[in-house]
């Protein structure tokens, strides 16, 4: 069943990434993602006010449970590395084609399942060895299609920016998996609803300080902001995503290393987005390197069954 909402969870990041794209082209980075997180602690804030009331049953998968000072610094720690990284994406997303972005997005599987097989001695069958190597072929292949538009890796701030946000997203990854795994399995075995509804409302707190004491100030001398419809798209997408990922977190058969590889899977979405919207080009030899990635995800799918 984990492996199905992996699945789920990487076609609701492939949107989630067209919204973002669509949301941040010649538009202000630090208020949209302030926008972002609000929306999504404010999808979330009834789910912790109605567990709190007694209004959802702990045994809903909506229910959230009540929470110790302790791990609730825990939290805070995933809040300030989920946000980073965002903060660098976003920034990233804005100046680079789509199809780019999700090529190197796709190595954060990479980093997640080095920290995998050494922290969490997570062990792959053949089936999965062999997804993961298709998978870093595909991605090879595909940050050598990225070239061939004049985007020199080794030279673009953009890509650095990009990068520090896979590093970034990959230990988030890892922590999740510390997080939401039972006690018993080394875990902290906190609630997956209290983790997801909790992080939102910290980073919100944390990025209206930053629009406020950093945006706000010399708004007019950036780039101005202009609302699009496609903003509260961002929120949607993510929270969905992000909902059904930790739910299969909590099985404790779930490993790590491949969910974060299935995820990976949304630059299937984005670049037919990237492809079909936002007319980018350079799309045949990418369609090419995408069969790779589709290889890698049907050995994926045999090994974790």
């Amino acid at each position: 069943m984990w492996i199905i909402l992996a699945f789920i969870s990487a076609a609701l990041l492939g949107f989630y990434d067209a919204s973002k794209k669509s949301s941040l082209r010649d538009n202000a980075v630090i208020p949209i993602l302030f926008l972002n997180t609000l929306f999504c602690a404010a999808l979330l804030l009834p789910f912790i006010i109605l567990s709190h009331s007694g209004q959802i049953s702990p045994d809903s998968h909506f229910f959230v449970a009540p929470i110790s000072a302790a791990q609730h610094r825990l939290i805070i720690i995933k809040s300030v590395i989920v946000l980073s990284s965002w903060l660098l994406g976003y920034f990233a997303i804005k100046h680079l084609p789509l199809t780019i972005v999700g090529s190197v997005n796709a190595t954060r599987p990479v980093l997640t399942i080095v920290g995998a097989l050494l922290v969490f001695g997570e062990e792959l069958n053949a089936w999965q060895w062999a997804g993961v190597g298709l998978g870093l072929l595909s991605f090879y292949l595909m940050s050598r299609s990225g070239s061939k538009e004049g985007i020199r890796f080794t030279h673009s701030l953009w890509i650095y920016l990009l990068v520090g946000a896979a590093i970034l997203g990959a230990a988030s990854g890892l922590y999740d998996k510390h997080l939401m795994s039972p006690e018993d399995h080394g875990g902290a075995g906190l609630n997956r609803m209290a983790v997801q509804g909790w992080y939102n409302i910290y980073q919100c707190l944390m990025m209206g300080a930053m629009l406020l004491l950093i945006w706000w100030p010399g708004r007019k001398k950036s780039t101005p902001f202009r609302w699009k419809h496609s903003i509260i798209l961002i929120s949607i997408f993510l929270t969905v995503a992000d909902f059904v990922y930790f739910y299969a977190l909590t099985d404790p058969d779930a490993m790590i290393s491949v969910v974060s590889m299935v995820r990976r899977g949304s630059v299937l979405v984005s670049f037919a987005i990237g492809a079909l919207i936002f007319k980018e080009k350079n799309l045949k030899s990418k369609a090419i390197d995408l069969i790779f990635v589709l290889l890698s995800m049907i050995c994926l799918w045999i090994g974790s069954n």
